[in-house]
């Protein structure tokens, strides 16, 4: 009868699945249906690792449920070469258009924003923005954009062919300021726009006004909102893998679509401050757990952060000098309350530790960096941290002993008995004690212990003044 009542059950509970299964498998295929809103992706702030995610996953959901077009809204001062380049990836690749519109007013499309702006299939901007100044920049400083435009004097007469900075090779400014102009130019061209335009953007990191882009062939309208923006689309044709699209925007709704958990994240932890606290508070947590065993919270807090922080660096342009000489300083800085360098290791670790914090993120882009004063405020606390425990350590080396044989020295304590031949029984720490003196003493008088011979205290008369 058990076996009878489980199957019932058993049965009774599989019953629901096994229906939705045969409606499936007899019901006609759902039809998809028509897109009736466009996509709209927002970037706001430098286009970073993040970015790159959110973009891409945009596009691929919007192709996935049939949006008829993109429109990637951007304001940005620029950001990371390689987020940058995923992102015109995805817009290439793309089966259908991204409409990239620099809004509201006042936005930018600057540096890497752009790039961006040239390779969309439609480039729109709103009243009072502006787009250029693309000329890249490194940690070692701006290549001079018109550096290849000046001539150089002839020398015996004869010209001579310009050169890099050393053994007529062109040195590494040139190189990557070629290869963006080379970038920039062949965005232009796919998409019909002014290439020399694009090119004086990145050589002699030129912008232009809203107005000045459409007139010179950068952008092609300008728009004062999205609804705007629908309406000018409305009926524009664009080229795509060599057919002709054409917008039809009339009654089309608009779907933003917000980064989701994992971009967030993303964006967190890929701020180049957030992964500076993360590495800090990984390499700390470790250290505490290392120093105290058993505590347990350091060791998982510091291990959860420290990867977290890895990952950040992975995506981010970190300069391994700068991550060795934090990881030097913090050692050295350990070592300060464990080895009498009289302050020297704990100096030089936090010199390396600021140095190499300020020199961690090998860009200059901006928005990512290390906030100065998070630097200072991390140095600062992290300096009288470990001076404070040298300072514990020296304090608590000057105290008294109070174990061991050492601590019997200098105690006081009363003779029980009056001393016969310059021996007697004192006491001294709350225990009694065999005693000799060379000098009489009496019972009930105070004596102090001025060394110990085995199990015997060598004691004297003591007195006010401490003789």
């Amino acid at each position: 009868m058990r076996t009878v009542r489980l199957l019932f059950w058993f049965f009774l509970a599989a019953a629901p699945m096994w229906l939705a299964a045969g409606q499936a498998l007899t019901a006609p295929p759902a039809k998809p249906a028509a897109a009736k809103s466009a996509v709209l992706l927002t970037v706001s702030g430098p286009i970073g690792p993040a970015t790159a995610d959110y973009v891409h996953r945009g596009l691929s959901k919007a192709a996935a449920q049939g949006a008829p077009f993109v429109i990637l809204q951007i304001d940005t001062p620029g950001g990371l070469d390689a987020a940058m380049r995923k992102i015109i990836q995805d817009i290439i690749a793309s089966p259908i258009p991204v409409v990239t519109y620099v809004a509201p007013s006042g936005a930018r499309a600057a540096s890497a924003g752009a790039y961006i702006l040239l390779a969309s299939h439609v480039a729109a901007m709103a009243p009072a923005t502006n787009i250029g100044a693309a000329t890249p920049v490194q940690i070692g400083g701006v290549p001079d954009p018109g550096a290849q435009d000046k001539p150089k004097p002839p020398q015996d007469g004869k010209a001579k062919p310009e050169t890099g900075k050393k053994g007529g090779k062109p040195g590494m400014d040139e190189k990557m300021l070629n290869d963006a102009i080379a970038y920039i130019r062949s965005l232009a061209q796919m998409r019909g726009r002014n290439v020399d335009w694009a090119e004086k953007a990145v050589r002699e990191a030129s912008s232009s006004s809203a107005e000045e882009a459409v007139k010179q062939n950068v952008a092609d309208f300008l728009a004062s909102d999205v609804a705007d923006l629908m309406k000018k689309l409305n009926g524009r044709t664009v080229t795509m893998a060599g057919k002709k699209v054409t917008f039809v925007t009339t009654g089309l709704g608009i779907e933003t679509i917000e980064p989701d958990w994992r971009s967030r994240l993303l964006s967190v932890i890929t701020d180049p401050n957030i992964a500076y606290i993360l590495m800090l508070l990984g390499i700390y947590g470790l250290f505490f757990e290392l120093w105290n065993p058993g505590y347990v919270f350091p060791g998982v807090l510091g291990g959860i952060c420290l990867l977290l922080a890895l990952y950040a660096f992975q995506v981010l342009p970190i300069s391994y000098a700068g991550l060795g000489l934090i990881l030097l300083g913090i050692a050295f800085m350990v070592a300060e309350a464990f080895t009498p360098s009289f302050g020297v290791l704990g100096i030089g670790g936090l010199v390396a530790f600021v140095i190499g914090s300020v020199i961690l993120f090998d860009t200059d882009v901006e928005g990512f960096g290390v906030a100065w004063p998070l630097v200072a405020a991390v140095a600062v606390t992290s300096a009288l941290f470990f001076f404070g425990v040298v300072y514990l350590a020296m304090k608590a080396r000057r105290r008294a002993v109070v174990s061991g044989e050492e601590q019997m020295i200098g105690l006081t304590g009363e003779a029980l008995e009056d001393f016969a031949q310059g021996a007697g029984r004192v006491r001294a720490h709350s225990e009694d004690w065999q005693a000799r003196a060379a000098a009489p003493i009496r019972r009930g008088q105070r004596i102090k212990v001025v060394s110990r011979d085995g199990l015997t205290l060598v004691v004297e008369p003591y007195t006010t003044g401490g003789k």
